[in-house]
C-alpha cells in the first residue's frame, strides 16, 4: 500500500493538489484516506515526495492552522502559486489535480 501511495503522490504536478481520498482511490485503496495520511506522516525527513500537495476533502491543509507544519505546507503550496481563499481553503475547482487532464 505504501509504495502505491508514494507513486500516486509523486505524480501530482506542481501547482495542483489532491485530496487524501483521491490519492487512496488512485492507489487502488478506495476508502483509505486516513491511511494515506499515516503514510505521508511517516515519510523520511529528507523525502523528495511532494507530500505538501495532499490536502483534505474540504480543500484545507489538515494540520492545525498556524502551527509550524501548517505554515510549512502552506508556504510550499503558495510557492507553487496555489492560492488560498481568505477562509483558508484552496479552491478545489481551480487547483485540484485530475490525472486525466493535468
Amino acid at each position: 500500500m505504501r509504495e502505491a501511495i508514494w507513486q500516486v503522490v509523486a505524480q501530482i504536478p506542481e501547482g495542483r493538489v489532491a485530496t487524501y481520498g483521491q490519492v487512496a482511490r488512485l492507489a487502488g485503496y478506495p476508502g483509505y484516506a486516513r491511511q494515506v495520511g499515516a503514510v505521508l506522516k511517516n515519510l523520511p525527513a529528507d523525502s523528495k515526495l511532494p507530500w505538501h500537495r495532499v490536502i483534505n476533502a474540504q480543500g484545507r491543509v489538515s494540520f492545525t492552522e498556524n502551527s509550524q507544519p501548517y505554515l510549512r505546507q502552506r508556504k510550499r503550496l503558495e510557492a507553487e502559486e496555489v492560492v488560498f481563499a481568505p477562509s483558508g481553503k484552496i479552491p478545489l475547482k481551480k487547483f485540484s489535480w485530475n490525472p486525466e487532464f493535468n
